[in-house]
């Protein structure tokens, strides 16, 4: 899990928290800017709330009415089920090659045979979403926090770019997993930060490859320029287990932070992790 930790603002820099329940959990969306509360900004924020809202109702797997429960139960079709649904599922099958499947969102269930459930790339991927919306305000940057799945951006820069201050990073603080605190924090300006592990929502993190819930971490965490590819990175580096680290080094771009069960840390050179003062 991770938190955005407060900074002091300056003088010519306000900012702004709103928060909504959505998929079950709560979503948060800060701003900082000249502006934070005026109109601009807030019509981004609804925009990204209604985004994840419709969501919500399109992929939930605990509303029967749902078009992902529709189409596992054979009510409707792939082929006649709204775009968005089209785009997961071709993203999921993807998403499974890259990581010689370490994610894939067709479960084995206890009678053998796959479940669809795309509930693990749909939060990273709504998000995403939702923070081009909020990367569309001028002069004001952002960070949106999805439980846990963090992206932090920038709108246009006020003025010439040549005149104007370079975005300050957002601090975001990483949990030691199943104890109170924080291993330290990361610095970001623009980017993602996921967290996949079991601390907080026990054994759900399970591998697609047997079926079984996944060991030999308490917590896998990953950055990077994307937040749907750190979303699904983080659950594969956690089934990936001991080698997670090293296995993240293919992916350019993109670091990696694991927590052993027996609590070693491990992390790869450019995860730059900072104490926490």
């Amino acid at each position: 899990m991770q938190h955005t930790i407060p900074q002091q603002t300056t003088v010519d820099e306000r900012r702004a928290a709103y928060v909504e329940q959505i998929m079950g959990l709560p979503v948060s969306i800060h701003v900082r800017g000249p502006a934070p509360r005026d109109e601009p900004v807030t019509a981004a924020v609804r925009r990204a709330f209604a985004l994840l809202h419709r969501v919500d109702a399109l992929f939930s797997t605990y509303r029967s009415d749902s078009e992902v429960s529709r189409v596992g139960r054979g009510d409707l079709s792939l082929a006649d089920a709204d775009p968005w649904l089209r785009e997961v599922c071709a993203l999921a099958d993807r998403v499974r090659e890259d990581t010689d499947g370490l994610f894939d969102v067709r479960l084995p269930g206890p009678d053998g045979r796959r479940r669809f459930d795309p509930s693990g790339i749909v939060k990273g991927w709504a998000a995403a979403r939702a923070a081009q919306l909020l990367a569309a305000v001028p002069g004001h940057d952002y960070c949106l926090n999805a439980g846990g799945d963090v992206v932090v951006g920038h709108g246009p820069l006020a003025g010439p770019a040549a005149e104007a201050p370079a975005p300050r990073p957002w601090r975001i603080g990483i949990d030691s997993p199943g104890r109170p605190g924080l291993l330290g924090f990361v610095e970001c300006a623009e980017g993602a930060v996921a967290t996949s592990g079991s601390a907080a929502r026990g054994d759900h993190v399970v591998d697609p490859r047997s079926g079984r819930p996944a060991t030999g971490l308490l917590s896998a965490t990953v950055t990077g320029p994307s937040l749907l590819q750190v979303d699904v990175l983080a659950t594969a580096a956690f089934v990936r287990g001991q080698d997670a680290v090293r296995w993240i080094e293919r992916f350019p771009g993109y670091a990696a932070l694991v927590v052993r069960e027996d609590r070693t840390v491990l992390r790869s050179p450019g995860f730059a992790l900072q104490p926490i003062r």
